[in-house]
């Protein structure tokens, strides 16, 4: 049995369909058995890693509880091609397994979350069909998808989510330190993200983490490049300002929050751009 397993294995490494069903004519039963291989991956595992379409589509005809079964990592077929974007492999699993895209690995990631790490959206556009609600699961620190998307530098799976999802909720979520995604593109410096949120969302631009910091607080604390000047720009038209000036009475906020949106030369040196309390 285990030379028989091992040519499954094989099989499934190059994909050969025809060496399957060979197998499957010399022994009934050898893709019924348990996996014994000591990282518990399946052959629709290895399948799903290598982008063996037909190999895994014939492997879930014939036995189609295969894509219940996980490897070591909790993760299912389902985790592996969606986060290697093998969108055709994701589409027939979801006829066999459609509402396992809930299912989370032992890093407590689903299917969802490891296809926007990687910006497949053809592959998040096939999950969220089959189950919309696995988008809005949180991870072990709080995260959200879209925190991932911002930490992944994944501009484009950070659009399609937030224009599909349309959960003002999910937008201004933080995680566990308090930061929203906001806070994560202005700290990594992501400009089109920045602008993304600032002019299409509903962003709460002034959101305090649970250090105390705005995002217009850890522009100015952060190490300075030729990117401040543009990301200053759009959090001040936003209305971005101190977590210190939150604090002001609400008269007095009000004109600084006036001030922010039509005038900037508080803000400016002729050296660079700075913003007020450096």
């Amino acid at each position: 049995m285990e030379n028989m397993e091992r040519k499954l294995y094989e099989a499934a490494m190059a994909g050969s369909v025809n060496t399957l069903l060979e197998l499957r004519q010399q022994d009934p039963l050898i893709v019924e058995r348990p996996t014994v291989n000591c990282l518990s991956e399946t052959p629709l595992h290895v399948a799903a890693l290598l982008g063996h379409e037909d190999f895994a589509k014939e492997i879930l005809r014939q036995k189609p509880r295969i894509a219940e079964e996980l490897d070591s990592r909790k993760s299912s077929a389902l985790h592996i091609a969606s986060q290697k974007g093998y969108v055709g492999i994701v589409k027939a699993l979801l006829q066999v397994i459609p509402d396992k895209c809930s299912d989370t690995d032992v890093d407590g990631r689903n299917p969802l979350h490891l296809a926007a790490m990687r910006g497949h959206i053809d592959v998040l556009e096939e999950l969220a069909r089959a189950k919309p609600d696995a988008a809005s699961a949180r991870l072990i620190w709080g995260e959200t998808i879209l925190h991932l998307c911002v930490k992944h530098n994944q501009l484009e799976a950070l659009k399609f989510l937030l224009e599909n999802m349309g959960d003002s909720e999910l937008l201004n979520a933080k995680d566990d330190y308090g930061m929203t995604i906001l806070h994560l593109a202005v700290a990594d410096k992501q400009i089109e993200a920045i602008k993304l949120l600032t002019t299409s969302t509903a962003i709460e631009v002034n959101a305090v983490t649970a250090n105390g910091f705005t995002a217009w607080d850890i522009l100015a604390q952060s190490k300075r490049d030729t990117k401040d000047w543009d990301i200053g720009e759009l959090l001040r038209r936003a209305g971005a300002i101190s977590a210190q000036d939150l604090q002001l009475p609400a008269n007095e906020l009000a004109v600084i929050q006036t001030n922010s949106v039509t005038s900037h030369e508080n803000n400016q040196k002729h050296e660079g751009y700075y913003l007020r309390g450096f």
